[in-house]
C-alpha cells in the first residue's frame, strides 16, 4: 500500500462540492482538508502497490467537476508517537 497526497486547486467557490464529491466517489481517498495559502484542499489518498499514480490522479481526481489544478506528494514513511511501527 502506498501513501500519496494530492494538493487541488478548485474554482472559485467549488472546494466543499469537490471535496464532498472525492470522499463519496473515489474510494482510495481516505480525508480530505480544507487548506489555506495556494491550495484549496489536500487529499490523503491510499493505493494498492500495483496502482499507477499518474493514471489514478488524472484520470479520477483531476476529471472531478471543479478541480482547476493538482500537485502530488507520494509519503515514504510515517512517523507518530505511536512505537509499534
Amino acid at each position: 500500500m502506498k501513501t500519496i497526497f494530492i494538493n487541488v486547486k478548485c474554482e472559485l467557490g467549488r472546494a466543499y462540492q469537490v471535496a464532498d464529491e472525492a470522499v463519496q466517489q473515489i474510494e482510495q481517498v481516505s480525508e480530505v482538508y480544507s487548506t489555506s495559502g495556494q491550495w484549496d484542499l489536500m487529499m490523503k489518498c491510499y493505493l494498492d502497490d500495483d496502482t499507477d499514480i499518474g493514471r489514478f490522479v488524472t484520470e479520477r481526481l483531476q476529471v472531478l467537476p471543479g478541480v482547476r489544478d493538482t500537485f502530488t506528494v507520494i509519503a515514504y514513511k510515517a512517523f507518530s508517537a505511536d512505537r509499534s511501527s
